[in-house]
């Protein structure tokens, strides 16, 4: 549905994405990760149409970004950042307004489906300028739907909601997955785990890491962690002895207790439990540690930027 082939924008001498290439299949919803200025909105932007690419091509449906801008443009849904609002237009008016410039026909039909769609009917007769900031999401979203696209495009659609219409937002983006292909940027890394099939992760402007939060966490991460709390050591120095137990890879300190990473394939509790009781001390806790996609996000940009300043 969605294919990018070593997309490239510059502005003037600084290069904001640098030959990337990514794709998306139907009903897949792809997450797309990076710090300010690691060129997703810049990517998004080039294929709306928006913009065009400095070098390389993309392709939605079948159709390329720039020879095909018009049918790109009637094939995809765009909710930027900040969605462009006419406050003294009813809900209504403003859902018929874009539906109008879509070249939606039969308009009334699907101005109600999609209001009914993002739960704002009931509000159908409401000035844009009295809804909250919540629900003046879900009417961008309701612009976004009119048309019916097949490629949904949202640039960061739960900035500055509350934690109630965040958890709706989120739903709401799930549930478009059935119809629709969904690029889905953020930089809220635990949202992208919950809403994402598969993340791209982008630092200055190119990909640096792509695929399901599970195979990245595999890949960078192949061992399980385990959280140790130890009573009763007194002035001794545990790191030593557990860098010492066997399968250990790595002792990283943590408030309350040590993380420890295991070589892959390799359970290393009772060896833990073996080793503290032979030095004397007392286990208080050992539990597993969940890698999140934030620990991925931090050890792969960290990387990438040390190796920036290397060069």
């Amino acid at each position: 549905m969605i294919e990018v082939k070593e997309l490239t924008k510059r502005y003037g001498n600084k290069t904001a994405v640098d030959r990337i290439s990514f794709s998306a299949g139907a009903g897949e919803i792809l997450g797309i990760l990076g710090p300010n200025g690691a060129g997703k909105t810049s990517t998004m932007r080039m294929l709306t149409g928006f913009m065009p690419p400095t070098d390389g091509s993309a392709t939605l449906d079948g159709f390329d970004i720039v020879a095909d801008s018009m049918e790109v443009r009637r094939r995809v849904g765009y909710m930027p950042e900040r969605v462009p609002l006419y406050p003294d237009m009813t809900v209504e008016e403003y859902v018929r307004f874009w539906a109008k410039l879509r070249g939606v026909r039969r308009p009334q039909k699907s101005i109600e489906a999609v209001l009914d769609r993002v739960q704002l009917l009931d509000r159908r007769r409401s000035l844009v300028r009295s809804l909250s900031k919540g629900l003046k999401q879900r009417l961008g979203l309701a612009q976004t739907l009119v048309h019916n696209p097949k490629v949904i495009i949202l640039d960061e659609p739960t900035i500055g909601i509350d934690p109630q219409q965040v958890i709706e937002v989120r739903a709401a983006v799930r549930d478009l997955a059935h119809n629709h292909t969904v690029l889905f940027s953020t930089h809220i890394l635990s949202e992208a785990e919950q809403v994402c099939d598969r993340v791209i992760i982008l630092n200055q402007g190119r990909i640096v890491a792509e695929g399901t939060p599970a195979e990245l966490r595999q890949k960078l991460y192949p061992g399980d962690s385990v959280f140790v709390q130890i009573g009763g050591v007194g002035h001794a120095k545990p790191e030593k002895t557990l860098r010492g137990i066997n399968g250990v890879k790595q002792v990283q300190k943590l408030a309350g207790g040590y993380a420890l990473e295991a070589v892959a394939g390799r359970d290393i509790r009772a060896d833990v439990v073996k080793r503290i009781q032979q030095a004397g001390w007392t286990l208080l806790e050992l539990r597993p540690v969940a890698v999140t996609l934030e620990d991925i996000f931090l050890k792969i940009v960290s990387r990438e930027d040390a190796e920036e300043q290397a060069e």
